[in-house]
């Protein structure tokens, strides 16, 4: 039984581990549709008799309140669930219908697991992005390898304890460590490569994978922006962008990274976000309960550096020693300043003011795809006119984040921003090869496709009109 514990264990055997996950998966182990739904009951349990350990584990890497500790992470029990309770009908072969050509015949899709599958997680959100997408692997039949991310060092052990006391290495694994662990995994061949991360991590991934021409899911993010027309309910709209931006202090791959605002509303809107941050986290953030930190001292002075490149409006304030950084808006940002040309994935949000929708679609198309588009107006037209002249991983209009939170609606990106879909039947569905099959009788043997072809061209062309 091959164990790889923790991260200082540097001479981990992954080749071994993979082996033995590999005669397990061979042997069928995974296949039984009924085995896989009693692992995704005993993952929910495992989970939900995690959840303290959780909590406390995200409160030390990211300052991370309960509240949203649960909500945004143990809230994973709900996709379980959603698992449990389709995963039957999900896996079931579809029939289809042949063609007149085929005659007689039968045709079947089947849905069959990948084999032995990669599932690199972020420091972010380091539960539910970690076991989100083992949920699919899991509900499609294959066997798994997870690698935590070694910047939230506290959720990583959490998970690798939660995971070991449930599964089997040889069905469900974890291996912690740092970049050279990482690089040590990518080596390997695959099944299928899950990364949730960066831009520039991703195309690393991606070219690991080339390598063994392994198909990859690619979650990356990029510069959503938040168009806010002058036809809203303002101290609305400005309750909704302020959770979304600042809500695990702005480190969210889909938070608002900018506001394209209508020059009309602007000052009102920039009230009603004042308003709302004091009654959020009060006269001084730094003391809310319900504020979190910044990851790591690297991503700390990152940010601190894209305060400069503004005027500030509220916030400013930083501690390096509690990697604190205030909820900020900030003012008269250029367009070419680095803050405008990166993710900025934390507590900073430029307000850029507009004329004329046109200029704003413009800003947008002249960027890389996002990760999530926002639209905060009343006027369908407004709405349709960005919908089908911007592309983006996907939209939420007159709210932010919550076009994650439904499972019927497959979660990724376009471009940079990501490769690949998952949640609901579309995590079943990345993790499946979907195996076509054409079932032939030897009953009424039509001879049309058979040498010699002499007079049968005309029947041919008949056919294929």
């Amino acid at each position: 039984m091959v164990q790889l514990a923790s991260q200082d264990n540097a001479a981990q055997d992954i080749g071994a581990l993979m082996r033995q996950q590999r005669q397990f998966f061979d042997a069928g182990s995974t296949r039984s549709v009924a085995e896989r739904v009693e692992n995704l009951k005993r993952l929910k349990q495992a989970v939900l008799e995690a959840q303290a350990d959780i909590v406390q584990a995200l409160a030390a890497d990211l300052g991370r309140p309960e509240f949203e500790a649960t909500t945004f992470e143990t809230g994973v029990v709900m996709e379980i669930n959603e698992a449990i309770k389709h995963l039957k009908r999900w896996a079931k072969p579809k029939w289809v219908m042949p063609s007149l050509m085929q005659f007689p015949s039968l045709a079947q899709i089947y849905a069959e697991p990948l084999g032995i599958v990669l599932i690199i997680g972020p420091w972010n959100y380091p539960v539910q992005l970690m076991l989100s997408p083992l949920v699919g692997a899991i509900a499609a039949g294959n066997c798994a390898v997870l690698k935590p991310s070694e910047l939230a060092p506290h959720t990583s052990r959490a998970i690798a304890h939660l995971i070991r006391k449930t599964f089997d290495p040889s069905f469900v694994a974890v291996v912690e460590g740092g970049v050279e662990t990482s690089q040590q995994l990518l080596e390997q061949r695959w099944d299928h490569i899950f990364f949730t991360g960066g831009t520039a991590v991703g195309k690393i991934v991606m070219q690991a994978a080339a390598q063994h021409l392994t198909p990859v899911t690619l979650e990356l993010g990029g510069k959503s922006p938040c168009f806010v027309d002058a036809d809203i309910d303002v101290m609305k709209a400005a309750q909704r962008i302020a959770w979304g931006k600042f809500i695990n202090a702005g480190q969210t791959c889909v938070a608002p990274d900018y506001l394209l605002v209508d020059r009309r509303v602007k000052l009102a809107l920039v009230e009603a976000l004042n308003t709302t941050l004091q009654a959020f986290y009060g006269d001084d953030p730094a003391t809310s309960p319900d504020y979190g930190r910044i990851v790591s001292d690297r991503h700390f002075e990152r940010l601190a550096r894209l305060l400069g490149q503004g005027a500030v409006l509220t916030g400013g304030q930083t501690n390096a020693e509690q990697r604190y950084i205030a909820p900020t808006l900030l003012d008269d940002v250029s367009l070419s300043a680095p803050i405008m040309q990166e993710e900025i994935f934390g507590p900073i949000l430029p307000i850029i003011a507009y004329d004329t929708l046109d200029e704003a679609i413009a800003l947008v198309q002249a960027k890389s795809k996002p990760l999530a588009l926002y639209i905060f107006s009343r006027d369908r037209d407004y709405q349709t006119r960005i919908l089908h002249r911007t592309s983006s991983g996907g939209v939420c209009i007159n709210d932010t984040i919550l076009q994650i939170a439904e499972s019927q609606l497959p979660f990724g990106g376009v471009g940079d921003s990501g490769i690949g879909r998952y949640h609901g039947k579309a995590s079943f569905d990345t993790f499946s090869h979907h195996k076509s099959v054409l079932r032939k009788f030897f009953r009424f043997d039509l001879d049309w496709r058979y040498a010699p072809y002499k007079n049968k061209l005309g029947m041919l062309k008949t056919m294929i009109k």
